[in-house]
């Protein structure tokens, strides 16, 4: 026989444990000293040992491990039950690969930038959205063309919203399509109501994943911040599966302020 501590030395488990597991029933001492209370243990139970600390190691509770032990399970609940383990661990295996990624990601923006990014992207579930939409198309990009659309636009949409019956719900947005005839420019407000019949036509955008990105400060550092987005998302495994979206969160009269407040979402899928 065995003291309890060159019994846990041999297990490679702490005296502790080796208490825990006798007050839980799961190892027994083989015999207990009535006068000192000292426990004891046999060589073949370090077998037992062996299998409570294997199946620890895979994930499973102290009960489950009885369980299993025990043989309190059939042949199907055991199956059932490794077939679930092996699941959870599937897919946390695959939760650490993407977090690897995202490290991987963040030493590359370090190593380029030379020092740690200001801003953070983030893969979140937006919501489903109601949209009251109006487009245009632009001969070729940049502010000089792009930026007079986008204003004439919602001064458009502006009127026509209250015309319809609805309310604003939300901050603006606005996205973008190449297309042969040059950029078709989307600008739309988030919407509450029912539209009177024959005035404006919703638009649904469907809930999803999106990496995201809060830029703060000047519109002119607007695209490159979405051309972040897009490098990030590929360099972490994610598809786009829609254009970028601008949602203007806090907005200027002046244009060329350093106020603005601009999330940007790439809606993606993995």
């Amino acid at each position: 026989m065995f003291s309890i501590g060159d019994f846990a030395r041999f297990g490679r488990v702490s005296v502790r444990m080796l208490r825990h597991y006798d007050e839980i029933g799961l190892l027994t001492p083989i015999q207990v000293d009535p006068s000192t209370g000292y426990r004891f243990y046999a060589a073949g139970q370090l077998a037992r040992l062996n299998r409570i600390v294997a199946l620890k190691d895979l994930g499973f509770t102290l009960q489950q491990v009885a369980d299993l032990l025990d043989g309190r399970l059939t042949a199907e609940q055991l199956r059932g039950m490794l077939q679930l383990r092996r699941a959870q661990l599937a897919n946390q295996v695959a939760a650490d690969t993407v977090r690897l990624a995202g490290v991987e990601a963040r030493l590359r923006r370090i190593e380029s930038e030379g020092q740690m990014p200001e801003n953070e992207i983030v893969v979140k579930t937006v919501p489903a959205l109601v949209l009251a939409e109006l487009t245009d198309i632009a001969p070729e990009n940049g502010d000089a063309v792009v930026g007079p659309i986008i204003g004439r636009l919602y001064e458009r949409l502006g009127k026509l919203i209250p015309d319809a019956g609805l309310t604003i719900a939300g901050p603006s947005l606005v996205y973008y399509e190449i297309i042969d005839e040059g950029l078709r420019v989307h600008v739309a407000h988030q919407v509450a109501g029912t539209p009177i019949e024959g005035t404006l036509d919703l638009r649904q955008l469907p809930a999803g994943e999106a990496a995201t990105l809060v830029h703060r400060g000047l519109l002119c550092d607007l695209p490159p911040a979405c051309d972040a987005v897009g490098r990030w998302a590929d360099e972490n495994g994610y598809t786009a599966t829609d254009p970028i979206r601008e949602f203007y969160l806090v907005t200027s009269e002046d244009p060329a302020s350093d106020q603005w407040v601009v999330e940007i979402q790439l809606p993606v899928q993995r």
